[in-house]
């Protein structure tokens, strides 16, 4: 059974194991409201970890709740969402 609650250590994992962590990025800080792009995290590495979170919790993400999620904080809420959706 999937998950039904996305958290932030998921998404740190996700991130570590999708795309690593850039030299002087500390995932274990406090990182909700850093955009991804000061994290390290390009376009390219968000689609992996968008992926990545799609299978392991089996849920779809649109490219757009990818692009409009900015920071850690926004993609949480936005994965959680599609959770609850599929939960109902």
């Amino acid at each position: 059974m999937p998950a039904t609650t996305f958290t932030a250590e998921d998404l740190r994992r996700i991130l570590r194991e999708g795309a690593g962590a850039d030299d002087g990025v500390d995932l274990d800080g406090d990182i909700l409201d850093a955009e991804f792009e000061a994290l390290g995290y390009e376009s390219l590495a968000l689609l992996e970890t968008g992926g990545r979170i799609e299978r392991e919790f089996d849920i779809t993400l649109d490219d757009d709740t990818l692009t409009d999620a900015r920071t850690p904080r926004a993609l949480i809420e936005a994965v959680n969402a599609r959770l609850s959706a599929s939960a109902a």
